[in-house]
């Protein structure tokens, strides 16, 4: 699971660079206005549906009862399965693609109802001209799910996690050489997401293919394993996609702020998710199968393990991505997006959000990695109700915190609400004693806060102030950020090493869970 975990981590970060880049041409292209504010309002609705149906709901309902049927059954069966799962989703999302083009406007009048009240029409015309071009991208990129989700069962972690780097290319292409060529070139970003969907589910096809798996598209919602996966998914559809809908609600609130302000927490999300995308979509991957295989197996040891193993790599690499991307929010944001339409006060803005952001960043991974503690044993109703009041506990935040911190308050409300969404899930595994933790987490968790604390002691006392990274040069600013970023992995390791953390409490559980060194 460490080596899948490193070959999805990997693949991941090219991903994630890859964003990087397309985020700073983005924002040297573009900007941070009312069409960055109407983009990213088209292209975010259909992603959250993503987030929600593909790799979320669908994900967790469709990849237990496919390791069950891959472990248990023949693999004409499998093929069966593979065949009518691709035919009934390739046909609910075809019909729901044509009513989201037909709903456009109506859309994002919801979703961006400030606009509405404000008499932007303007805006809400060109968010949805751009959503009736990225709307469908719901449907190919769900099918790119359900082919990742089959050769992730069959341990071919390498091409799902590559393949979002296709996403990157497009959006640049469009950004650098399309964008000229339209009236409103911003609209040729929109087009880009589109190609980008098809490109990308049709990459996968070829290593399905050499499964024996490619899939037949034959609809057929009555098949036993279709109906358990559509069963498993409606209370999936919210509980597992909480933070996303959390970070939706952000949008709709802060389309009553200020002009720039869905374009900063936009901004300052994208940097948050570079280590939740690493580390936790990366845990997430490889964590479900492997719980699912061993929930099949009737092995409940060997399931608790993988859930501790998941914790342990959770808080060991997660408390230091937060504690620097805290402490280095400024300088991040300045060094990536900083330029003649990105000015310093953007820069200023986006790095507030990114702060509130960071604190969550902890709780947003280990969601990730509790979760599917319940999925893999396909009980989908307890995170349905723990999402409930997670969100109910966001919804509370964002109306205290919206006035006096505006969108840094929105950024703030949802880490508060995902460390409740994170503690509940915990709490249900623990009482149900589906994971029982060993007695040296207590002496893991001070030794990692105290490794982050001198970390954070070290980045503030010696990185330059936020003033000279907006004054510095573009190569200056990179090589500050370098070496600083250097400087904290450093000392974060260093502090590990010297209090007896080792590179074995990544990779073996029981050993870790055994050792005198914790």
């Amino acid at each position: 699971m460490f080596k899948s975990l490193t070959t999805v981590g990997g693949n991941t970060m090219i991903s994630r660079v890859l964003g990087f880049v397309r985020d700073l041409v983005l924002a040297r292209v573009f900007g941070a206005d009312a069409a960055t504010d109407a983009f990213f309002v088209a292209f975010k609705i259909p992603n959250f549906l993503r987030r929600l149906f593909a790799e979320g709901a669908f994900a967790t309902a469709f990849v237990p009862v496919l390791m069950e049927y891959k472990e248990q059954r023949s693999h004409d069966e499998l093929k069966a399965l593979v065949d009518h799962v691709a035919g009934t989703l390739g046909l609910v999302l075809l019909v729901v693609s044509f009513v989201g083009v037909l709903a456009a406007p109506l859309l994002v009048s919801v979703f961006a109802f400030g606009w509405v009240m404000e008499g932007a029409a303007e805006k809400l015309d060109l968010a949805a001209q751009m959503l009736r071009l990225t709307f469908p991208y719901l449907l190919f990129i769900s099918l790119t799910a359900f082919a990742g989700g089959v050769l992730n069962a069959h341990n071919r972690f390498a091409v799902p996690a590559f393949t979002p780097v296709l996403l990157n290319l497009c959006l640049i292409g469009a950004a650098l050489w399309a964008a000229p060529m339209f009236e409103q070139p911003v609209v040729a970003l929109a087009w880009g997401v589109l190609i980008a969907g098809v490109v990308q589910f049709t990459f996968q096809l070829p290593f399905l293919y050499r499964l024996q798996l490619f899939p037949g598209f034959r609809p057929a919602p009555r098949h036993e394993g279709v109906s358990r996966i559509m069963k498993l998914m409606v209370p999936a559809l919210f509980a597992v996609s909480i933070v996303q809908i959390n970070l939706l609600l952000d949008t709709v609130l802060a389309s009553f702020l200020q002009t720039g302000s869905i374009s900063w927490l936009y901004y300052s999300d994208r940097l948050m998710e570079f280590p939740q995308g690493v580390l936790g979509v990366a845990l997430a991957t490889v964590i479900l199968p492997g719980l699912s295989k061993r929930h099949a197996d009737g092995d409940p040891r060997a399931f608790s393990q993988t859930l501790d193993w998941g914790l342990r790599t959770t808080v060991l690499l997660g408390a230091p991505a937060a504690t620097g991307l805290a402490v280095l929010a400024a300088p991040m944001i300045a060094t990536l997006f900083l330029s003649g339409n990105f000015d310093a006060r953007d820069v200023q803005m986006a790095s507030l959000s990114l702060m509130a952001y960071s604190l969550g960043l902890l709780a947003f991974i280990l969601i990730k990695v509790l979760a599917p503690g319940y999925y893999a044993r396909q009980d989908t109703r307890t995170p349905v109700r723990i999402g409930l009041i997670a969100m109910g506990v966001n919804m509370g935040f964002n109306l205290v915190l919206i006035y006096p911190l505006q969108h840094a308050g929105l950024a703030l409300a949802t880490s508060l609400s995902a460390f409740v969404n994170a503690a509940l899930l915990y709490r249900g595994l623990h009482r149900e004693k589906v994971y029982q933790p060993g007695s040296e987490w207590k002496s893991l968790w001070f030794k990692t806060l105290a490794a982050c604390a001198v970390m954070a002691g070290v980045l503030l006392w010696g990185a330059p102030a936020a003033e000279d990274w907006i004054s510095a040069g573009n190569l200056l600013r990179v090589g500050w950020l370098m070496l600083w970023i250097g400087v904290g992995m450093l000392v974060y390791a260093s502090c590990m090493y010297v209090m007896g953390i080792r590179l074995r409490h990544l990779q073996n559980t029981r050993q870790a869970s055994k050792s005198d060194s914790l």
